[in-house]
């Protein structure tokens, strides 16, 4: 899974629950699957900040 596609889920899955589309059940499972495209978004985000900043590191010297 790509960054991007994970973002498009997220998108959708906030976009059923502004909209009431989803009963109590599927709320649930939607909202831990939320939290885990949460979790890897934000770990590839911190991946690639630290490489960005040691290609900064590595250009310096």
């Amino acid at each position: 899974m790509t960054y991007e596609q994970a973002i498009l889920q997220l998108d959708d899955i906030v976009r059923q629950i502004e909209t009431g589309e989803l009963g109590i059940d599927q709320l649930t499972a939607q909202l831990k699957r939320a939290q885990e495209l949460i979790t890897f978004c934000r770990n590839t985000l911190y991946k690639t900040d630290e490489e960005i900043q040691q290609l900064l590191q590595d250009e310096k010297k």
